[in-house]
């Protein structure tokens, strides 16, 4: 199996985390989807959508959206478990990260990381913490009073939100308010066979360093 991802990419590094933990064989290659390798003909031919990560079967055939793969390949493992209602829990969740977390969180750390200091879109980075702080409060009531997102135990839900809340801080989150967020991010960081996101770009990590 291949995998095409950019590794500061939390929706790639989703797929490094899982295939990891579940200690299954696959090549990585780094595709740098912010200096445009994601829009070459050769990729294009591959995944249309130009974006990733990408898998790439042992037979050739595609898949592509994060957690779309997740599913796919924590099928028939204790990563993606439980009754068609427990998994439609976990679905929901998955579709929580993409549409009320994904948008605010990771794309306010792309902002401050990726763009250019005197960029016009960070002036929208105070309504993405806005947003961003919703979806945190949302998890933060969740685990309250439940462990880990996927159920009884962990599983691809907490994969899936743990690629970026992990690492919220560098789009000017302060999950010091979220205690139980916080406690929930050191948990998945002692599971088994954990893997951590590769740093940033030496440019993206300095401008990270910088105020607003």
């Amino acid at each position: 199996m291949t995998v095409y991802g950019y590794s500061a990419s939390g929706n790639c590094h989703k797929l490094r985390l899982l295939l990891t933990q579940l200690e299954r064989e696959f090549k990585w290659v780094d595709v740098d989807s912010t200096a445009g390798a994601t829009r070459t003909p050769e990729y294009l031919a591959k995944n249309p959508n130009g974006k990733v990560p990408m898998i790439e079967l042992d037979d050739g055939r595609i898949l592509t959206e994060s957690n779309a793969i997740l599913c796919y390949l924590a099928e028939g493992t204790p990563f993606f478990v439980g009754d068609t209602y427990q998994r439609a829990l976990v679905l929901s969740w998955l579709f929580f990260e993409q549409y009320s977390h994904e948008p605010y969180i990771a794309v306010a750390r792309f902002i401050r990381g990726w763009t250019p200091l005197d960029s016009p879109r960070r002036a929208s980075l105070p309504q993405l913490r806005e947003r961003g702080n919703q979806a945190l409060a949302v998890m933060e009531q969740h685990l309250k009073s439940n462990a880990w997102f996927s159920g009884e135990a962990y599983g691809i839900a907490d994969i899936a939100l743990f690629a970026y809340t992990g690492v919220a801080d560098e789009g000017g989150f302060d999950l010091s308010a979220y205690p139980a967020v916080l406690a929930w991010l050191e948990r998945v960081r002692q599971t088994p066979r954990f893997v951590a996101m590769p740093a940033p770009p030496v440019e993206a990590l300095s401008r990270l360093a910088l105020p607003d």
